[in-house]
């Protein structure tokens, strides 16, 4: 039986507009539509369906965006009645999830020998197949940490100390992806009493649980709060666009998830869709994603980021146990809600 925290979930992306639904034009009636899912930045969505349709013109990719908890939460609202064909871009730990609940059809892509094989579910054949990497970082404005006289964190713990009480700002991991990691990586890094018991006293010091991974980035570099959690895609583009931030890779260890693609069971465009997934194993797909992430699933396309450690894919928690983090996720989002919720960013905010 599910908790209160999914149904509530459920019944609310059940209400959720269709987000970013891409109009067919009016010469698109030849064409096979497929309904994607996705969690992906806004900024990759147009990449991919330019270049793909490119590659597959009888086919025209229909979006369905919104963050990763609220996508989740859609698609087992729908599990008995599916909508979507392919999903496209969600957290690993999410599609482990649906996996589980029988809801994906296993199929491993062409040329899926090419690609890491740790980045895709272990599972023969894959119900998921990963894309990029993305892992947690710490934004720092150095401006306003002047100001302040708030010292440069250096581990996830520096931010339980006192002097950063009410600075800090993270995404809210019901509504986010980013969030998620954040909150799995610390349960298995640290064993789950000590988890707890450090984002205990982070809530001490946090202002604000926001609805997405990017925000405590964009606010961080704009002053509103000094220090965010967020991830090393945005971070990037947020020091890239001008903004006073360091980016703090702690040293502990990074929470990470991967963002991976797969074909829900069931689907009436079956070939449609494993054409679309056999396209973003590819490398063309793999060297758009390495636009935006610093490791993707195709081995030697990834680039140097100014900002990304060159060791940063060993500082990527391990081992980091997807299939746990969606076994539990009921009961992990049940009891941070009751720790932390009162410091969440209303919605719509």
């Amino acid at each position: 039986m599910k908790h209160s925290l999914t149904r509530l979930l459920r019944l609310c992306a059940a209400a959720v507009p269709v987000l970013g639904l891409f109009a067919a034009d009016a010469g698109a009636q030849s064409k096979t539509p497929l309904l994607v899912y996705t969690a992906i930045e806004t900024d990759a969505m147009k990449a991919y369906k330019t270049a793909f349709e490119k590659a597959n013109p009888n086919i025209e990719i229909r979006w369905v965006r919104d963050s990763t908890g609220v996508i989740t939460a859609k698609l087992l609202a729908e599990k008995a009645n599916p909508q979507a064909d392919v999903v496209l871009g969600l957290a690993a730990s999410s599609l482990a999830l649906l996996s589980q609940e029988g809801m994906m059809l296993p199929y491993e892509p062409v040329g899926f020998s090419q690609l890491t094989r740790r980045y895709s579910d272990q599972k023969q054949p894959p119900a998921w197949v990963g894309m990029d990497v993305w892992g947690a970082v710490i934004c720092y404005n150095t401006v306003e940490a002047k100001k302040l006289g708030l010292p440069k964190p250096e581990t996830w713990k520096d931010l339980t100390k006192p002097i950063y009480k009410g600075k800090i700002s993270m995404p809210h991991p019901a509504s986010s992806g980013t969030g998620y990691l954040d909150v799995t990586a610390w349960l298995q890094m640290w064993g789950e009493a000590e988890g707890w018991k450090y984002m205990d006293a982070l809530h001490e010091n946090i202002a604000q649980y926001v609805h997405s991974g990017s925000k405590p980035c964009k606010q961080a570099g704009a002053g509103e709060f000094p220090i965010g959690i967020s991830f090393e895609f945005r971070a990037h583009q947020v020091q890239r666009s001008g903004a006073p931030i360091d980016l703090i890779f702690p040293k502990e260890g990074l929470g990470w998830d991967i963002e991976a693609s797969g074909i829900i069971k069931n689907t009436k465009k079956l070939d449609a869709a494993k054409k679309l997934v056999d396209w973003m194993a590819s490398k063309e797909a793999n060297q758009i994603s390495s636009t935006w992430w610093a490791i993707v699933a195709y081995p030697g396309v990834a680039q140097k980021m100014e900002g990304i450690p060159d060791n940063y894919e060993s500082m990527l928690v391990k081992p980091n146990d997807f299939e746990w983090a969606a076994k539990n996720r009921d009961r992990i989002l049940t009891e941070w809600s009751k720790r932390y919720n009162a410091k969440a960013e209303a919605k719509g905010s």
